[in-house]
């Protein structure tokens, strides 16, 4: 290769940029540099801006990878020119003007939207906006099922909510419009339904989507087969 890559991860809602640790710890020792971005949950817009910007000053190609709300997130960000490639893992995948609670429309509910939990906080000046997150007592079960009781239950309790807001709101981008895309589904995924999953990676062009018996936090569960995947794509860009 004549230039590797950088390794991007954009972690997703319920989780923190640690969910990609072992994914990460794999990358690096495979002699990648990584980088696992904080993003806010807050809005799409912002975030995506952000991880753009953050991208943008990353000497040489990158390979940007996003998980769950991530994933929505890098089909955004994937704009910037140094992207070379987009690896989406668990997550919706819009097209310019779409927004996540379209796609969600089209497909029967996964059962974690029965958990989801939601409360007010305020916004600057007047009104309030809503956090949404998944019930602690069954975030095992819904999004990381195989993994240890202890392990699940400090994933449960480190969740990072999503503002509601971000569901309806439309992508100002479609990355995989113009950037190679890939795809990772976790067949027993409980919060995002596989089907509309599948049915996004391939509109979307996706030269492969990988499919693993595994639940939405396939990072844990799964953390050597999401790392090849993301060294293969690495190398087709030699």
């Amino acid at each position: 290769m004549a230039e590797m890559p950088t390794i991007v991860l954009v972690h997703g809602a319920f989780a923190d940029g640690a969910s990609w640790s072992p994914v990460a710890l794999r990358l690096q020792g495979a002699g990648f540099e990584v980088r696992v971005p904080a993003i806010s949950n807050r809005s799409l817009a912002d975030d995506a801006d952000y991880v753009s910007a953050f991208v943008s000053r990353i000497p040489g190609p990158v390979v940007l990878v996003g998980h769950s709300y991530g994933a929505t997130v890098v089909g955004v960000a994937g704009r910037s020119e140094n992207v070379a490639a987009v690896v989406f893992v668990s997550g919706y995948v819009l097209d310019e003007g779409e927004s996540a609670a379209e796609i969600h429309a089209r497909f029967p509910a996964a059962p974690a939207v029965e958990f989801f939990r939601e409360v007010a906080y305020p916004e600057l000046g007047d009104g309030t906006r809503r956090d949404v997150w998944v019930d602690e007592r069954e975030f095992a079960f819904l999004a990381a099922a195989g993994l240890p009781d202890d392990e699940a239950g400090v994933l449960a309790v480190t969740q990072r909510p999503l503002d509601s807001a971000v569901l309806g709101e439309p992508a100002q981008a479609a990355a995989w419009r113009t950037t190679p895309s890939w795809g990772v589904i976790g067949l027993d995924d409980r919060v995002v339904n596989p089907e509309a999953l599948r049915w996004a990676y391939r509109r979307a062009g996706a030269r492969q989507i990988l499919e693993l018996d595994g639940p939405h936090l396939l990072m844990h569960t799964h953390p050597a087969e999401v790392a090849a995947l993301i060294v293969r794509v690495a190398a087709t860009l030699s």
